[in-house]
């Protein structure tokens, strides 16, 4: 099959432009003061572009819209199921047979039925491989709806809705909650508690704060520029106004729709070793044919017609026909066992990549973390509450040294601080949770309604005044209420900033005034809960005078009364750890790539196993300063990315696989997809995963769970043996075939078989089993070996010089049967009957000893019957049918007519099963002598 030979069709057309812009797409715009931008842009930060200057550059720039190419029309996607060598082959195949038939005239009505018997199998395989990738990839269309359709606009001094896909550099742009960004725009003022998601673009967790002054840094990572808006992402709280700097595929949402067009999607390793065994099938068979047809020729006992007649016979049998449709058949098979794992496979092939993979990179938040900020500890007073329970549902409590903690205004004291001093909502929907704002202040909701302290009851008695909202140079938020105590200050923020402002606290003994001795020790409790990768916030309060400017932070913000400290942290799955442990097992590396901080990541790292003593994490920074080669270097040692952009995620796919390693990406945001499609096998979220992912990936993982990605290389290292299996059995068969005939020919006996009794063998008796094979259940073993080396061949020398050895022995019984048929039991009867009744008996032990030969396949070293006869009921069911297939092969008139087969007597019945039986009797006894003497390796 020709699977991901022409997904995602973005285009990397980038417009060419040639005039007092082309500096600008370079500019970083986040180091301009909003004046700066706007002298740049030949803009009004107030009114706007006038009217007939967006249209010019409307003109000059084009819309602003990701561009693409055409794709692969369904014509196209149908016959590019044909560039499979082996599958040529049997388009040879079928020419050949159809010659045949056409020299034979009437009498060629065999070849008739074996041409085409072997081009519905064809249409059968590309039918198949069309179904699979009809669905061209829509990861265009997907990244478009990241966009709104519509936007608010300041032209000419008017507000106005225009389509986004008219906004031009140096428009004006309104957004607020709810509103996806149009355009990748600098601020010009946003209004307080003003939050932009950008997980999908960057890998940040939560909301960011954006703001609209200048930042002085040159280098200044896409997740930390807070001046900036982009578009791909959305305003989840607040309102901004913003200058449009970049449009269309000049946006860093086009530039990544760029990087994914420009990845070449390669063979998987199982199409590229399918394709290196047809090709050495095909010269093998092509000399065997010479061969054969020279000697028979040139003997001079046979015409040219039957000589080239049994040339095609031996052909038949050196190609396996059922190959294609079968490991078709048996991906799709797993395909549909995966989703009781939770996965979903995209494209048939990475079923088996799956069992090649040597590393996976993995996303943090909600693949190895649930992504559900969760309050874990909180400090007052000189103690240490440690609270249990995760997520957003608050059900919990809080512990003391592992004791259930009473009574203690202290700690309620601090939980009441962070109900009063926060904007997001806690709402139930059914048994479920979900926080309304930022998740960080819905985490501490959750924390106080785990004492039972509910906002809505609080503020109840304590009513809302003002805000004095949190920025990145202050570091706090205060809001100001008004309660029976009259006018109270709550505050939180960065616990360095927040004690500065603090002239007391509460001890033991009532509140008192802070000393520097209490401040040290609240800043070591500090950085002992940071390096546990939690975000620690502090808590403060302040009974305001009479008379006080509310408004005024300088008057409000000062002499506060410090009440504790609160940590928070996204926790690790519970059954990731587990999975960890296995992949270490598996031999499989784990890497952590996230947009979070670095010691945030390395300390879910520590906590999950994968990152040890001699392990290395790195930020995005770092990264640039480290060129391609002594990348993949030091890959090896690095287990943590922290702080990367889509060129970083793409370096590192491309370095290990430089190594030769098979790799795993898992992602969600678009931010991903380029580094999601590069790698061998990329998964995509199913649940907080992007379209833009999605589509791009190979696998698509239901429950967004590390695990389920274990689950699923257990399945493709299952499904990869199976398939060996079943090209063990099938190959050995077929081996067992070409000798027959080439061993016939070579010593001048009569044809043994003809073609269709052949082709038949090869498409219906193999192809049951085959199948049932392919669904043997998956051993529990597998797991605890190390992946398979990325070059080995699917077929190696020792196991094909098994299946040589097991095929030459089917190879005898079947000519063992024809000659004491042919000589001795049938020699009475007239030739043509004779010969009739002689090839009958090869054919039916050709057949039969193939059905007990599959049950040789399942395991090259234990015995069957240690495996159990029963335990692959499938297999039973498959060669039952294949058997009675056999029977009505050699009994109804019409298929004697067409196989040109004969009643066989019950003594000549006796004969064949107790000479088809015999290749399980000897691999038996020879799994008996390896289990005492090693000679096979499974």
């Amino acid at each position: 099959m020709n699977g991901g030979l022409g997904f995602l069709r973005i285009a990397g057309r980038f417009r060419t432009q040639v005039s007092v812009f082309s500096e600008k797409t370079m500019s970083n715009w986040w180091q301009l003061s909003v004046s700066e931008v706007s002298q740049k842009l030949s803009s009004d930060s107030e009114k706007g572009l006038s009217s007939e200057a967006a249209a010019q550059r409307l003109a000059e720039y084009g819309e602003n819209k990701l561009t693409e190419k055409a794709g692969r029309s369904p014509v196209m996607l149908f016959l590019d199921q044909f560039k499979n060598f082996i599958v040529w082959v049997l388009v040879g195949a079928a020419v050949v047979s159809g010659m045949m038939a056409w020299m034979g005239g009437e009498e060629g009505s065999q070849e008739w039925i074996d041409t085409f018997a072997i081009i519905g199998i064809v249409i059968l395989n590309a039918v198949l491989g069309f179904i699979q990738e009809f669905r061209a990839e829509q990861s265009l269309a997907a990244l478009k709806k990241l966009s709104s359709p519509n936007s608010k606009v300041i032209r000419g001094g008017q507000h106005a809705v225009i389509p986004s896909a008219e906004i031009v550099p140096g428009d004006v742009v309104e957004v607020e909650a709810g509103d996806n960004v149009p355009a990748d725009a600098r601020i010009v003022y946003t209004t307080a508690n003003c939050y932009a998601a950008e997980a999908s673009l960057t890998g940040e967790s939560t909301p960011v704060t954006k703001i609209a002054m200048r930042l002085e840094e040159p280098d200044v990572p896409l997740a930390d520029r807070a001046n900036m808006v982009y578009a791909g992402t959305s305003i989840s709280s607040g309102k901004a106004r913003a200058m449009v700097v970049q449009t269309g595929m000049n946006t860093e949402l086009g530039r990544i729709a760029g990087m994914i067009q420009e990845i070449i999607h390669e063979e998987t390793p199982l199409q590229k070793r399918l394709g290196d065994f047809g090709r050495w099938m095909v010269y093998v068979c092509f000399v065997l044919v010479a061969m054969v047809f020279l000697m028979v020729w040139l003997r001079g006992h046979e015409s040219f017609k039957d000589a080239f007649m049994t040339a095609v016979s031996l052909a038949v049998a050196a190609i396996p026909e059922g190959l294609p449709a079968v490991v078709t058949i048996a991906l799709a098979l797993g395909v549909q066992r995966m989703v009781k794992r939770h996965v979903l496979i995209r494209k048939l092939p990475a079923v088996q990549t799956l069992g090649c993979v040597t590393l996976i990179c993995s996303d943090k938040t909600g693949t190895l973390t649930k992504n559900e900020m969760t309050v874990q500890a909180v400090y007052t007073s000189g103690v240490m509450y440690r609270v249990t329970g995760i997520g957003y549902g608050p059900k919990g409590e809080y512990q003391v040294e592992g004791k259930a903690a009473g009574e203690s205004p202290r700690l309620d004291d601090v939980l009441r601080c962070s109900v009063l001093c926060n904007g997001a909502q806690l709402v139930q929907q059914d048994t479920a949770y979900k926080v309304v704002g930022d998740p960080t202040e819905g985490a501490l909701l959750t924390a106080a309604a785990k004492r039972d302290i509910l906002k809505r009851e609080l503020e109840q008695s304590e009513e809302f005044v003002e805000e004095i909202p949190f920025d990145s140079e202050r570091k706090k938020m205060t809001v100001v209420r008004k309660g029976k105590a009259g006018l109270v200050a709550y505050a939180k923020g960065a616990p360095d900033v927040l004690l500065a402002d603090c002239t007391r606290t509460i001890g033991e003994d009532g509140v008192r005034d802070i000393t520097d001795a209490d401040r040290k020790r609240v800043l070591e409790v500090n950085d002992s809960l940071a390096n546990e990768a939690m975000r620690v916030l502090a808590f403060a309060r302040r009974k305001l005078p009479d008379g006080i400017d509310v408004d005024d932070a300088g008057q409000v913000e000062r002499e506060f009364e410090f009440l504790g400290l609160m940590a928070m942290i996204d926790p690790p799955r519970p059954e990731v750890k587990e999975a960890m442990s296995r992949c270490r097992d598996a031999g499989i590396r784990t890497v952590m790539i996230t947009g979070d901080h670095k010691n945030t990541a390395v300390a879910i790292a520590r906590q999950l196993g994968f990152f040890g003593a001699g392990s290395v994490a790195l930020s995005g920074d770092e990264l640039d300063k480290i060129g391609d080669e002594k990348l993949a270097d030091e890959v090896e040692r690095i287990a943590v990315y922290a702080r990367v952009s889509p060129e970083h995620k793409l370096r590192i796919v491309r370095a290990w696989r430089k190594r030769g390693d098979i790799v795993s990406m898992t992602g969600d945001g678009v931010n991903d997809a380029p580094a999601v499609k590069e790698a061998d096998i990329g998964v995509a979220m199913g649940i907080t995963g992007t379209d833009v992912t999605k589509e791009v990936s190979e696998m698509v993982v239901t429950d967004d769970n590390f695990a389920s990605i274990v689950a699923a290389v257990e399945e493709g290292r299952g499904i990869y043996e199976n398939i060996k299996k079943f090209i063990h059995y099938l190959l050995s068969c077929n081996a067992g075939e070409i000798l027959v005939m080439f061993v016939a020919s070579l010593f001048g006996m009569p044809i043994p078989l003809l073609p269709i009794h052949i082709l038949w063998v090869n498409l219906i008796t193999d192809g049951l089993p085959a199948l049932a094979l392919g669904v043997e259940p998956v051993d529990k073993e597998l797991m605890q070996k190390p992946p398979r080396p990325t070059d080995e061949p699917i077929v190696t020398k020792s196991r094909a010089v098994l299946m040589v050895i097991q095929g030459a022995f089917v190879a005898a019984c079947t000519l063992g049967a024809f000659l004491y048929m042919y000589y001795f039991d049938a020699k009475d009867l007239p030739e043509s009957e004779r010969r009739n009744v002689s090839q009958t008996a090869a054919f039916v032990v050709l057949s039969i000893s193939q059905l007990f030969h599959a049950f040789n396949c399942r395991n090259q070293t234990r015995s069957l019957f240690s495996l159990g006869i029963l335990s692959n009921m499938r297999l039973v069911q498959a060669a039952f049918a294949s058997a009675m297939l056999t029977l009505a092969v050699v009994y109804l008139p019409l298929a004697q007519v067409v196989f040109r087969t004969h009643n066989l007597t019950g003594f000549e019945w006796v004969i064949v099963l107790v000479v088809s039986s015999l290749p399980l009797w000897a691999v038996e006894l020879v799994k008996q002598l390896n289990r005492k003497w090693r000679l096979i390796d499974e």
